[in-house]
């Protein structure tokens, strides 16, 4: 079997064979005898039907096209692996099928040209001492007492209040019935839907509630009933109440006043596992100090694979694309679920398709910078230790008990993003990275945060079961949201 390759864009390899006479000759006689074995022709057992009886039947066409389909798929096969190619994915057919069939003599060479995708070459630049911006996040100086007062307020006993009116912060219990104003199409007068309430409590705060409702119950006194014009935001989340301008008639049954605890020990033992109030701040202050250099560090990683990218130059292969949109569909598709979403009554072919489209830029991004880190990687001889591998191993399957794994794959991803991470470090180690101050960075100047971590890698892998992969956070001591 006659070969000659070609380079293609788009990191492809063009591929023209050319089939032995013996062998076209060969695989269509095979065609011939399959379909006599198996063709149902009435007045014939199977078997034993005529050759031109089949023909006929049948038709030279569909037969001759058979054959092609069957000397196309096992010579492209044999090509790969005489030549040692490194495919990826399926083959593309350069050659018209019909002109194939056309010019198809058993007995006689058949020549046609197909394409496959191999892995991409990666050409890099210079990325040593690499000189970027990234900012630095320093944790507020007011965080920890912010912090100790939410949970003060949280930890509040209510007394009841009888010697004053409403002010800010205080808890209402009130009755309300709220009717449209005529202003829109509903008519006046109109209850709401769902606008009636019994010894209903809120906070008088207005991000807690609706700022119109809470403003006009300050000032009011227990048992006192008052009407208060309450306009609901465009936004609302019904829509039937959206911008519409209601009123409500509010009795104020009872008021109550948060009495916060002592901000002591007594305190510090009831939110957490400390014994002492300044052990807990200690514990916050050290939790603050590790979020913003987790911040800074995310900062840096964020830059420098930004001004790496500047480096590379890749033809991307589109099964490599389309693997990488497929991935991150289905990390989508596993959030979504554990969120409690039924995808198979919500997805149709168009919203899959739509998210592809979408999707595909992004892979784009996080396949030059996975391709551009590896090739740093290799070039700079980096390995992993084995123990760090095993080790990740483990806390991920700690993470997934219960579930069934892909082993290999688990290990692959693991190995292969610490290999990138310690890429990562290198870079680091080698640049000049300027800190300025969080929030200081121009437009132009931001980096997007288009990769994706470790965590949210492994979280693609083919988890085999009907419940969504849970992750397991064990919280010691009081933690800083992030």
């Amino acid at each position: 079997m006659k070969i000659t390759q070609e380079k293609l864009p788009d990191s492809q390899l063009g591929l023209e064979i050319e089939i032995p006479a013996e062998t076209t000759k060969k695989v269509y006689e095979k065609v011939v005898q399959n379909l006599s074995r198996s063709a149902n022709i009435p007045g014939f057992r199977k078997g034993k039907v005529p050759r031109q009886i089949l023909l006929q039947r049948m038709g030279v066409e569909r037969i001759k096209e058979a054959a092609i389909e069957d000397l196309v798929q096992d010579s492209l096969k044999q090509a790969i692996e005489q030549e040692k190619i490194e495919a990826l994915g399926n083959y593309k057919l350069i050659s018209k099928f019909e002109e194939l069939s056309s010019k198809f003599k058993p007995g006689e060479p058949l020549t046609f040209s197909a394409s496959v995708d191999t892995p991409p070459v990666v050409n890099l630049a210079d990325y040593s001492g690499l000189d970027v911006k990234a900012e630095e996040t320093k944790p507020d100086p007011e965080a920890v007492d912010k912090f100790l007062e939410e949970r003060r307020v949280e930890q509040a006993t209510l007394i009841p209040v009888e010697s004053r009116s409403a002010q800010m912060g205080d808890v209402a219990v009130v009755d309300y019935t709220g009717r449209f104003t005529g202003e829109g199409n509903d008519e006046e007068g109109t209850i709401i839907p769902g606008g009636q309430a019994s010894d209903f409590q809120v906070e008088l705060e207005e991000e807690k509630f609706l700022a119109d409702f809470v403003k006009g119950i300050v000032g009011m006194n227990p048992e006192e009933t008052k009407e208060v014009l309450v306009r609901f935001p465009e936004d609302y989340p019904r829509e039937e109440l959206a911008g519409e301008l209601v009123i409500f008639s509010i009795t104020l049954q009872e008021l109550k006043e948060k009495e916060l605890p002592e901000l002591d020990d007594d305190l510090a033992q009831e939110i957490s596992e400390m014994e002492t109030i300044e052990e807990l701040r200690q514990s916050l202050s050290e939790q603050f100090q590790q979020k913003a250099d987790k911040e800074t560090a995310q900062s840096k990683e964020q830059v420098l694979v930004a001004a790496l990218l500047e480096k590379i130059e890749v033809d991307l292969p589109k099964t490599l694309i389309d693997q990488e949109v497929e991935t991150m569909i289905r990390q989508s598709m596993m959030q979504l679920e554990q969120m409690g979403m039924n995808l198979a009554d919500t997805l149709t072919a168009d919203m899959i398709q739509r998210m592809q489209e979408q999707t595909r830029p992004e892979a784009i991004v996080r396949l030059k910078q996975s391709l551009a880190l590896e090739e740093v990687g290799k070039r700079e001889s980096l390995t992993v230790e084995p123990e760090a591998i095993e080790a990740k191993i483990n806390e991920w399957m700690e993470q997934l008990s219960g579930h069934n794994v892909d082993h290999g794959r688990l290990r692959e991803v693991v190995e292969s993003d610490l290999l990138k991470q310690k890429a990562v470090e290198w870079l680091e180690e080698h640049a000049t990275i300027e800190l300025v101050p969080k929030g200081s960075l121009t437009p132009e100047e931001e980096i997007e945060e288009t990769t994706q971590g470790e965590d949210t890698q492994i979280a693609a892998l083919e988890v085999e079961t009907d419940q969504a992969t849970e992750t397991i956070d064990v919280i010691a001591e009081p933690s800083v949201e992030e």
